[in-house]
């Protein structure tokens, strides 16, 4: 179980977590050692591996800051789940850190970068040279120079030591991770821990930020990149957290929370310092048909480890289960449970847990990890054939339907919660619990993970049938737009290379 979320400090931490997951982890430690090695292996095909090659490790190993990035690596790659492999993805991305490291403010600085194995659009910087891009964001990005924008920002941090500056506060969280900690005991309220460690990392101030645009925008210029790339992914930004977003008009997520600069203002900020550069589309190269070669075939959304999102669906191949949210919800697929929020402030949260002790499902709601639960609403049910019991909560602001089911070794937990005295909480449990239900052989074999496939337009398509062939989603146009950096008013023609997502 896991999915996506947009947090961090080149993009805005997306208030109301209306982007999902965090899932498996790309990883890929591509090693940059002071630049000159990679970029020679980069840049010069022919020549020959170092019989004495540097690596981070020996290069940052008196270096104290390396040292503190070291000791938080093992936990950001935990957090989301693990690290992408993928030796021509990893080529990708080093060759764009190469590009950069020759023109940054300390070229002897060495980078290790890992691609997280997962779909959340998210990028950060440990100090001492840790970098860390995700597969979803390299989904989103239309060309190299984009990557470049959001690399160079992050290392921008990294030699103007932001990371030692760093804050030390907590952003604010998702409904779904926040309520569910009022509720549970505090004992598993603690496995919220690890995951909003990665948030506070993100959090750099105003000024910081606003320095590392600046830093940035001026290394993507001098890496011969197109310098207007930064502004363009930062729209696609925004585009995105539209697309996500439970409530698009009364959404709020497109500013940053009170530590950043609102997109708009940072926008502009991009735009100004890429004309020191010439006009736009004037100078500097996108490298789109190269990065177009090296993702194609990323995983796209979720893994099959974690399960899959299906629009309103979620099912798991390996563990034979299946449910639906109601429409209008949005599911995140995390790695330590799946969470959905909807309208109203509605939110949902389904995990699983070993059942070794076989007790009772009544006995088992009753034994404690439920924190205001109302014992005379404890009831035994069946569930499309299945052994199950639910119940009512209420802590503070929140009123809650807890409902367990039992499949073999395992108990499935669901939690919704709503606002003190909202009607919705019995038509979202209920929803819930009608459609939970075993996956059929059949439904299981066909599950496949969604990639990103490099497409050739050929005569007589158009952006509308080129859409129809997309999968995972029930907004094909709006999606296929979004990952092309498409608008309402983009043609294509023959020849054009474009992403469409499928299997």
């Amino acid at each position: 179980m896991a999915r996506q979320t947009v947090t961090n400090d080149w993009f805005p931490a997306w208030r109301g977590g209306k982007t999902a997951r965090s899932l498996v982890v790309l990883s890929s430690a591509a090693l940059l050692s002071a630049c000159q090695s990679l970029i020679e292996q980069t840049y010069e095909p022919t020549v020959s591996p170092s019989s004495n090659p540097q690596i981070v490790e020996e290069v940052q190993k008196n270096d104290p800051r390396a040292q503190l990035g070291a000791r938080e690596h093992p936990r950001i790659v935990a957090s989301y789940g693990g690290e992408y492999r993928d030796a021509k993805t990893e080529r990708l991305v080093a060759r764009i850190t190469g590009a950069l490291t020759a023109v940054s403010e300390n070229p002897q600085q060495s980078y290790r970068i890992t691609i997280l194995n997962s779909p959340a659009i998210n990028a950060f910087a440990l100090p001492g040279g840790y970098l860390y891009v995700t597969r979803g964001l390299l989904a989103l990005a239309d060309d190299a120079s984009e990557v470049a924008a959001v690399l160079s920002h992050e290392m921008a941090h990294v030699t103007a030591n932001h990371g030692i500056q760093r804050q030390q506060r907590e952003e604010a969280e998702v409904i779904a991770s926040r309520v569910v900690t009022e509720v549970l005991s505090s004992n598993l309220a603690g496995k919220q821990a690890l995951a909003r460690g990665k948030l506070r990392l993100a959090a750099f101030s105003r000024n910081q930020e606003l320095q590392a645009d600046v830093i940035g925008v001026r290394m993507l210029g001098e890496a011969g990149y197109d310098p207007y790339a930064a502004a363009r992914f930062l729209d696609s930004m925004a585009a995105y957290a539209r697309f996500t977003a439970v409530d698009p008009v009364s959404d709020q997520s497109l500013d940053f929370l009170s530590s950043h600069p609102n997109a708009p203002q940072r926008v502009e900020l991009a735009r100004r310092h890429a004309r020191a550069f010439g006009p736009e589309g004037t100078s500097g190269d996108r490298g789109r048909d190269y990065y177009l070669a090296g993702i194609d075939g990323l995983l796209y959304g979720d893994s099959p480890q974690e399960g899959y999102v299906r629009g309103q669906t979620f099912l798991h191949g390996k563990l034979g289960i299946r449910f639906d949210v109601p429409t209008g919800f949005q599911i995140d697929n995390k790695a330590e449970a799946v969470l959905a929020t909807g309208p109203g402030d509605v939110a949902i949260r389904f995990d699983g847990v070993a059942d070794t002790a076989r007790r009772s499902l009544t006995d088992y709601l009753a034994s404690g990890w439920v924190t205001g639960l109302q014992p005379d609403t404890i009831k035994s049910v069946m569930l499309n054939g299945l052994e199950a019991a639910t119940a009512y909560a209420s802590a503070d602001r929140w009123d809650f339907d807890v409902t367990v089911i039992r499949i073999d070794d395992r108990i499935y937990r669901f939690l919704t919660a709503v606002p003190k005295g909202s009607a919705a909480l019995e038509a979202t449990a209920s929803h819930l619990r009608n459609s939970f239900r075993r996956m059929a052989p059949g439904e299981i074999k066909s599950l496949k993970p969604l990639r990103i496939r490099v497409v050739t337009v050929k005569p007589g398509e158009t952006i509308a049938t080129l859409a129809s062939r997309m999968m995972g989603t029930d907004r094909k146009l709006d999606l296929f737009r979004l990952i092309n950096a498409m608008q309402v008013t983009s043609t294509v023609k023959p020849g054009d290379k474009v992403k469409i997502i499928s299997e």
